[in-house]
Formats: structure tokens, sequence, C-alpha cells
């Protein structure tokens, strides 16, 4: 008896004490406020909360929205009403617009404590905002279409002083190679108003589709619309098979309208792009007559770059496209109209009599010249309309026009150019920002475009560069991530690109680089898949396979090795003999020292036990090469230059070609801007024995051979992208070659040497000749 009633003491002291634990507040808000104070206790909506705005139409308008969106999941309706006497009784939740409050568009301060919540901001963007910010703090399951029981719909209590770093923080969508329905264009919008995005960048007209229906040229929906068939596979193949479906469709101007609107009450500015003077043949095909041959047009069916511009010699084209501006500017408010400017292969402009012309009566010494004349007649027209032009970083060529702002994506040297001319500046390098780039291993993932991308790095970017002073830095006014969708068919696909590395677009766009923490962002990630589940978002979410510091340990004494976690919430685990590594196997802390020949493996695995694809590095103990070779009679290398279009480097490597001498490893000067291939040969001296690092960088394909032997395959439709190979060598002279092939986009050749004392060498000409 006295046993059980000391039982009974113990439980109810153990009641107690549960009884008297709380659950620690979480804060996953993603992008995370500049600042944010956590506080003891939460803030409870229920049926007896009040909802209450001051200021402008602006804040009733967000008060409206805050509580249209509460009311499915939480099943309370509230109906939002003025302040009135300006006392904010308890239990309330206030939108307070007050222009004497400093901070720029989007800056909001949010208080919330047991009693109230109060939203604060000089602009009804802030208010926005802040309701964003809520959103994000209440249970997931507030994302709910229908209305869910026994859920306390707590807010944590906090006080944040939060705005965004960049005014321009965006994502875009290429609607002219795969079609999108309306619904899911709204869907694409609403994402981005969750993360605090305010800029959707609708890419409409491509040379695989015209997307948006113009009513003086009635064709552009009747024919650029629509192909006849599309490419099935890789577009780089050499051997194309098409699916025979004839493809297609066009939003009407009153849908571009809706979806307009639909981003305003949003807070988010639509931006069209209207591709110009190139990436014209789906507009061509409906009106030749405004291209340099006049006629024979098709809408492209395969990807790439087509040869097929607007005529800049001929009045008419300049006619077409002032006049689809004028019904542009007529359904999109926005202050920019992008113009493309990208990609603009200048074959017909130097074959055509019109184009050639106008390059002589203007006294053009190029067709660079020539496009930067189109560019800057467009931006005159449009500034006449009171709008600015948005340009990829091309319309850099021949001159920038005066007041063009430039979306830099061949990396960033564009827009640090721009920025140095004093243009505003969108960072979006094809290297962070590029979402069509493979996330995983591309073996085990739907085909792509090519590239490598992890959510880590994408979240690394820092948009101001040190090579910007202090003054140049505030030309960089925003950052993008770009969704170009050859091979996203359908809209399941575009989210899955898309997410979650546009959450870390957010988070870059909106913190300074200094606050960003990407182990914490992971752990926010976690909890915000949950709300994305909800949403019905197809997003990615496997663990990813660890990147190692070399493909092949290769070493005489030892080498180190060391892995890298892209993943989030994982570890990493490896083995040194061979075998399957797993979480009973060595967790990897530091670099591994290699000194035997061996397989090492290595895995990750997350909290929940998933398991990533298991990396495997060969270790070899290097045997030193002697040189096959003597020194050349002339300084240098040889340099075959071949023009056309070329798929890999053994394509180059045997085409047909004209021969010049170059000093360095170099992309020679009189090479085209697109679709050639060179191959450079000669010898290269070696000046002590030892252990020589390489590495190769190129945009596209490259191959390194020494000694007649392949030593680096960097080879492939790509964007910039490095690897890298070590050789034992004795000093001596051996014969080298160098394979390279550009297609379109960006370009760029690079090599570089670490040489056994540790010196990096870039620049070659004293030990090349041939």
């Amino acid at each position: 008896m006295k046993k059980n009633i000391l039982w009974m003491i113990f439980l109810c002291l153990m009641i107690q004490i549960v009884g008297c634990t709380v659950e620690k507040n979480e804060y996953n808000i993603i992008p995370y406020p500049q600042d944010l104070i956590e506080l003891d206790g939460q803030f409870i909506i229920n049926n007896t909360c009040k909802v209450l705005y001051s200021g402008s139409q602006s804040s009733s308008f967000v008060a409206q929205s805050f509580c249209d969106f509460i009311q499915p999941a939480t099943g309370i309706s509230i109906d939002p009403q003025e302040v009135v006497g300006g006392d904010i009784p308890e239990g309330t939740i206030c939108f307070y617009e007050d222009s004497t409050i400093k901070g720029i568009e989007g800056s909001y301060q949010l208080e919330i404590t047991p009693e109230k919540i109060l939203v604060k901001s000089n602009n009804s963007v802030g208010l926005y905002y802040g309701f964003q910010t809520i959103r994000q703090l209440l249970p997931v399951v507030v994302e709910s279409n229908e209305k869910c029981n026994n859920i306390d719909w707590t807010v944590p209590c906090a006080t944040i002083n939060d705005a965004p770093e960049l005014s321009y923080r965006g994502l875009h969508l290429d609607v002219g190679r795969h079609f999108y329905p309306v619904d899911f264009i709204k869907k694409y919008i609403d994402l981005l108003a969750l993360h605090k995005m305010n800029v959707f960048h609708w890419h409409l007209t491509e040379d695989q589709g015209w997307r948006i229906e113009i009513k003086k040229y009635p064709k552009l929906a009747e024919i650029a619309a629509f192909r006849d068939e599309t490419l099935i596979g890789d577009g780089g193949t050499s051997n194309p098979k098409y699916d025979g479906k004839r493809y297609g469709g066009f939003y009407t101007q009153e849908q571009a309208r809706e979806i307009v609107k639909y981003a305003a009450d949003r807070f988010i500015t639509v931006i069209p792009e209207i591709e110009l003077p190139g990436h014209a043949q789906a507009a061509l095909a409906a009106y030749p007559e405004f291209g340099c041959v006049g006629g024979s047009y098709e809408v492209a069916k395969r990807w790439g770059v087509s040869k097929e511009v607007y005529c800049a010699g001929n009045e008419k084209s300049f006619e077409f496209l002032e006049d689809v501006l004028l019904e542009v500017m007529d359904i999109f408010p926005s202050k920019y109209i992008h113009i493309g400017g990208d990609e603009c292969p200048k074959d017909r402009w130097n074959e055509c009599p019109k184009c050639k012309n106008r390059m002589y009566e203007e006294n053009f010494k190029d067709a660079h010249e020539l496009q930067s004349y189109f560019i800057g007649r467009i931006e005159k027209f449009l500034n006449k309309h009171g709008r600015n032009i948005i340009g990829w970083d091309e319309i850099l060529e021949g001159g920038l026009a005066p007041n063009a702002t430039v979306m830099s994506w061949r990396g960033i040297k564009g827009g640090i150019e721009a920025a140095k001319q004093k243009h505003n500046v969108i960072m979006t390098p094809n290297s962070h920002f590029y979402l069509d780039h493979y996330q995983n291993n591309p073996e085990k993932e739907p085909l792509a475009i090519g590239g490598f991308l992890t959510l880590q790095k994408v979240y690394s970017y820092n948009p101001f560069s040190e090579e910007l002073t202090k003054d140049e830095m505030k030309y960089i006014i925003g950052v993008q991530g770009n969704l170009w969708t050859e091979y996203m068919p359908t809209s399941d696909h575009v989210e899955y690109m898309a997410y979650p590395r546009a959450c870390a677009i957010s988070e870059v766009g909106w913190l300074p680089f200094e606050k960003r923490n990407f182990e914490k962002f992971s752990i926010r990630m976690k909890r915000h898949f949950k709300r994305l589940d909800l949403l019905g978002v197809n997003y990615f979410n496997k663990v990813l396979m660890p990147k190692a510091s070399v493909s092949k340990v290769e070493f005489i004494e030892s080498e180190t090795l060391e892995f890298s976690n892209v993943s989030f919430n994982a570890n990493l685990y490896y083995t040194l003999d061979g075998t399957i590594p797993d979480q009973t196997s060595k967790l990897y802390k530091e670099p591994i020292v290699i000194d035997k020949e061996g397989v090492v493996k290595a895995i990750a695995i997350n909290e929940e036990g998933e398991e990533s694809e298991v990396l495997v590095i060969k270790a070899v103990k290097l045997q030193f090469i002697e040189g096959k070779s003597a020194v050349g009679n002339s300084k240098g290398l040889n340099s075959k230059l071949c023009l056309g279009k070329f798929s890999s480097c053994d394509e180059v490597d045997v085409a047909e070609g004209d021969y010049y001498p170059v000093l360095n490893i170099q992309i020679p000067n009189n090479a085209p801007q697109y679709n050639f291939g060179i191959v450079l040969e000669g010898k290269l001296k070696i000046h002590q024995n030892g252990l020589y690092k390489f590495r190769l960088g190129s945009d596209d394909g490259s191959m390194f051979y020494l000694n007649n032997n392949l030593v680096i395959d960097n080879d492939g439709d790509h964007g910039m992208e490095y690897k890298n190979a070590r050789l034992a060598l004795n000093k001596g002279v051996y014969p080298v070659k160098f394979v390279y092939f550009q297609g379109t986009g960006g370009e760029g050749l690079k090599f570089e040497v670490e040489t056994p004392d540790g010196s990096k060498i870039d620049e070659f000409t004293e030990f090349l000749s041939h």
C-alpha cells in the first residue's frame, strides 16, 4: 500500500513537470530576416482575434489577404477593420502603414507578443512581407485548403526588423521551348510571393515558339506559336530524332492581363521578354519578310541557337517590333521590358545586302556595332514610351545603350563591366543561377542541358565582386534564377528543377553575404519542405553523393584526399579497403592522407538514414614519365581553327581547318563567337622533376593530351567546368595537344599548372614551342 502511494506521488510530480514543459519556438523563415530577436511565448489565433489595418487602401488589401489566407485551414473567418483612435487592443493582428517610419521598399517591423501582433512599414510591400513572415511562423498546416482540427494556431513571439538587401529578386521562366498552363503560372507566382521575391521574368518568345497574342499580327498566334514536332533527347545529337507531334500554344492578351494582375496582387512585377534581334525564327516563320532571306523559315523543332534573326537593314523589321512592343506595353505596366539581345549570330547580317548597306551608311566597323545600333533603336523607342530595357550581357558588345540594365549570365564578367560603366546590373550567372543544370548525378536524373549546380553552390553566391569599388557595387541591383525549359516538358519537371534552389536564391537576394549560413539554412529548409509538400510542390530532395577534391588520388609518396558534403542534414562516411561504407564506417571529419594504392569509397547518410550514391576514388602511385620530344623551332603552338557545329572534341580533331600560330594556350583572336573548334599542338618544356598538377577549364568541351596520351577529358556541351589531373614528370620536352569546341552561349578555355614547388602557372609562352 505504501509503495502504491509513493508511485502515485511520483506520477503526479511527472505530470506537473511535463505540463510545465514548453516546446521551443521555431523560426523557420525563408528568406531569414535581417534581425530577429527570439522571445518566450506565443500569440494564439482563434475566433476572438481581430485583424486591423491603418494607412492607405493597400494596408486594407494586405489585411484582407491575410484573413483570406488563414480562413480555409483554420476555419476562422475575420473581417478586417480599420484602426480607430490609434489604440490597438489585445488579441489583435494589425497591419499599420506609417509614412514616418524609415526604410526602403519591402522593409517592415514585426512585433509578436502573447497579446498582439503588429506589422509596421512605410509601404504596403513591407506590410505584405510581414504577412508572409507570419505565414511561415504559423504551423505548416496553415497551407491546407481544408479545415484542420485540433491545431493550436500559434505564432512564436519575436521582434523582427527586416528589409531586402537587393531591390530586384527574380525568377525567370522560359515558356518558349515548352508551354505551361495559366494555372501553373499562377502557382509559380504564388511560390515567389511566399519567398518574398518580387519579379517574375516571363520569357515569351523563342525560336521554338511565340507565346503572346499580338492582335496586329495574328499569324504569330496561328503559326509562330506551334512547331511541327519536337526533338527527342539531347539537343547536341548529330542524328536527331523527332516525336512527330505538333506542339505549342499561346497566352491570349486577356490571360496575360489576368496574370499581371494576379502577380500585382502579390506585389510582384511581371517583366515580359520579347527576344531581339536573335531567337526570332518562330516569328520569321509567320512573317518571313522581316528576316534577311525572306522565306523558307519554320518554327524551330530542335534546341540550340538559330542563325535566323531580324533583318537590321530593313525598316519594316523595326516597324514590326515597335508595333509588337506597343501591344506588349499595353498589357504589361512594368518599368522594364526585357529585349533579350543574346546569342545573335551575325552570319545573315554579314551576307545580307540591306544589313551591309546599313553598316556602310552608319560607318560601322563590324556586325557587333550593328547589333548595338539595333538595341539602341529599340531602347529609344521604349524610353519614349516611359520604359527602360533589360538585356542579356551580349548587349555590351559594340557599345552599351545609354539607359540599359544588364543581366549578367555568362559568369560575372559582363556584370562587372556594366557596373563600372555605371549601368544597373542583375546578376544571374550560369555558374550559380541556371536552374536547368543537373543537381545530382546525371545518370540518375532526368535529361538536362548539362552542368552541375547544387543547392549549396547556389546559396554560396556573393553578387558583389571584389573587383568593384563600393560606389560601383551600388549598380548591382538584384539577382535572378533562370529556368530554361528545353528539357522540362511538364510543370512538375519545372518545379523539380526550381525548388529548393529557388529558395536559396531568395535568401541570396534578401540577406547580406556575411549574414548567410548554409548549415542554418539547411535546418530551416528541412521544415520548409513540409510547407512545400502541402503546397503540392514537386521539389528535389535527394541525398547527394559527396564531392572529392580529386577524381583520382595520384601520389608519389603520399597525397591528401578531401571530401565535401553537398547535402544538408547528412554525415559522410568512408572506407579505405574498397568495401561499401555505412553508418558504422569511419566518420569523415578531416582530410585523409593516402599513401597506399587502393580504392576509397564515401557515402552521405542523412538523419532519416537515407543514403546517397557511393563515391568511388581510386588511389594510384605514380611512375615518372619521360619526355618524348625535342624543343621546336618556333615559339608557341600551332593552331587549327575549324568552323561549324561540333558536339565533341573528336569531331574537331578530324575536321578540316585553317592553321595559325598562337603564343599561349588560348582561343585564337580570329575565332568567331559561336560554332567553331580548335586544335592546339606543340611541345611543352618541363624544367624540374616532380609532381605536376594540371587543371583544364572550358565552356564548352576540351581535352588535353601529353605524350600522345589523353590526360584530361573535359568533353561535352557544358558551361565553364574544370577537371584536374596529376602526373609525375621528369625534366624534358613533351608533345602536347589541346582540343576545344564552342557551340553557343558563353565560351572559355583555361589551362593552369601547379609545379612541384607549389608555383602556379597560367602563362606558358616561355615553355611552348612547335
